[in-house]
């Protein structure tokens, strides 16, 4: 008997003690879960009507940034963007808690470090805006002083700058994120190096006959000045 008590009933005593113990927190969980949900869909209705209130789609369409998030493939309304953001970070913080009431300590640690990853997330989504908004302004800027001062390739002038501006946001964001920091840093190196060093070459090649003109030109001025002295 003590024999068979050991081996099946104390074992499921204690799963029903461990039962009786988490199934509260369960169904605590599901209605944090429920709330959280319900509260997000209501704050993004509220939120929704704020900004056609003060009229952030009008201001984001005279500002270039609907025609900048079409360009990435986001046909919303920047009001409408927004607001599920806020809801979604609602919903995320209701599930958070709604987790951490579980009690269990896998859980409890990966949140912890999730927590902690956080910033990094939102610093390194901020360089990516705030990088594709800078290269696409010195894209227009690059274009418009290149075709003021009559440059054929004002264009691939542009377009270059641009895409090194987003590089450079692409590689500080990665390294904010920890990513293969050492290699992403050493890969946009080589690679920023490689174009300075094709652009060098080019403009070398190419000017070669400018300077052997200004070379030989310079050498008869100085010739000439060279026999006035010596008459």
């Amino acid at each position: 008997m003590n024999i068979f008590q050991r081996i099946i009933v104390e074992p499921f005593e204690k799963c029903y003690e461990k039962l009786l113990y988490f199934l509260p927190n369960f169904f605590t969980s599901i209605l944090l879960l429920i709330a959280g949900i319900l509260l997000a869909i209501i704050i993004r209705i509220i939120f929704q009507k704020f900004f056609k209130t003060i009229k952030l789609d009008r201001f984001s369409e005279r500002s270039g940034i609907v025609e900048a998030l079409s360009k990435s493939g986001i046909r919303e309304p920047l009001s409408v963007l927004i607001s599920k953001i806020i809801e979604w970070i609602i919903i995320l913080t209701f599930l958070v808690v709604a987790m951490q009431n579980l009690r269990i300590p896998t859980v409890e640690h990966l949140l912890e470090r999730f927590f902690l990853y956080i910033p990094n997330m939102f610093i390194a989504a901020f360089i990516l805006i705030i990088g594709y908004l800078l290269s696409n302004f010195f894209r227009r800027a690059v274009l418009i002083a290149s075709v003021n001062a009559g440059i054929k390739y004002s264009g691939l002038l542009s377009k270059f700058v641009r895409f090194t501006v987003f590089i450079l946001s692409c590689t500080m964001a990665l390294e904010q994120l920890g990513i293969g920091r050492d290699t992403v840093i050493i890969a946009f190196a080589v690679t920023f190096g490689g174009v300075i060093l094709a652009l060098a070459i080019a403009c070398g090649l190419g000017g070669k006959d400018i300077a052997r003109e200004y070379l030989e030109k310079k050498m008869k001025e100085d010739n000439k000045g060279d026999g006035i002295n010596h008459l």
